[in-house]
């Protein structure tokens, strides 16, 4: 091998493995103090763009769940009325049966009648409700439904329905008087109150099994984005030490390298 002075190879290759040791040391740092596996987009840029998409997917997934379980308590709030206007009917009905008693005079059917009266108001201030200013109830002329998204994509919807209760309710709250009213007409109504909670229940469970759907469909999608962004520290911790040992190892041997053309000073003398 040729002793020469203005070009140490073996310098300028032990630099450049030292340069790239030290690189590979400086990525393994970063990934293990941010716990990223793509910390800048060269990384890996193909992965980058899919877990950019995943993420995406994922917070629009949290956005239908939270919407699902806002329906959710429009329901049982809409439920709550159904139950304290089914209370009501019970306590009308049994009026009824109170005013039909022979026993009782004019007065006391009067006694009856007026708080008949003020269970129809009741009743009627119960068909006025709202969840947040949206109507809870609304009549059949107006009937509507109100579609809740199901899937990330808007593509599924759940329809849940803003009940017909002041129409269920029409003969009751029109009677005059407990005399005018007939205990087949509470009963019906008391059914109707019934078919209206069976039809809450049965959108509600509609929505809760969706919503475990996106739980698990969530599970998967942040399963898939870890794979690609998040680092194994396991793994990374033994590249680390790797790394290590290379750039102490490189360091070394530039100095070696360096100190080899004092050979040709020697020969000099």
């Amino acid at each position: 091998m040729s002793v020469v002075i203005n070009t140490n190879s073996a310098a300028t290759l032990a630099s450049n493995n030292l340069a790239k040791s030290n690189s590979l040391l400086q990525r393994s740092l970063n990934r293990l103090s941010s716990g990223m596996k793509i910390v800048n987009p060269s990384d890996d840029a193909g992965g980058l763009a899919v877990s950019m998409k995943l993420s995406a997917t994922i917070n629009r997934t949290n956005a239908v769940n939270t919407n699902i379980a806002n329906a959710q308590s429009y329901l049982q709030t809409q439920d709550g009325a159904f139950q304290v206007a089914g209370k009501l009917l019970d306590r009308i009905s049994e009026l009824k049966i109170l005013a039909n008693d022979v026993t009782k005079n004019t007065s006391d059917i009067a006694n009856y009648d007026t708080e008949f009266t003020a269970l129809q108001a009741q009743l009627t201030s119960i068909s006025g409700e709202t969840f947040n200013g949206v109507s809870l109830f609304t009549s059949e002329a107006t009937a509507t439904t109100l579609s809740v998204a199901t899937a990330e994509d808007g593509g599924s919807t759940v329809d849940i329905d803003q009940a017909t209760l002041a129409d269920d309710l029409s003969t009751i709250i029109a009677s005059a008087n407990l005399a005018a009213l007939s205990i087949s007409e509470v009963t019906t109504a008391i059914e109707d109150v019934a078919t209206l909670r069976a039809e809450n229940g049965a959108q509600s469970n509609r929505l809760t099994f969706a919503s475990e759907l996106l739980v698990i469909n969530k599970e998967n999608l942040e399963a898939a984005n870890s794979r690609i962004i998040d680092v194994d520290v396991a793994e990374e911790s033994t590249q680390l030490a790797k790394y290590n040992v290379l750039v102490q190892a490189g360091a070394a041997m530039l100095g070696q390298a360096n100190a080899s053309s004092q050979v040709a000073l020697r020969l000099l003398g």
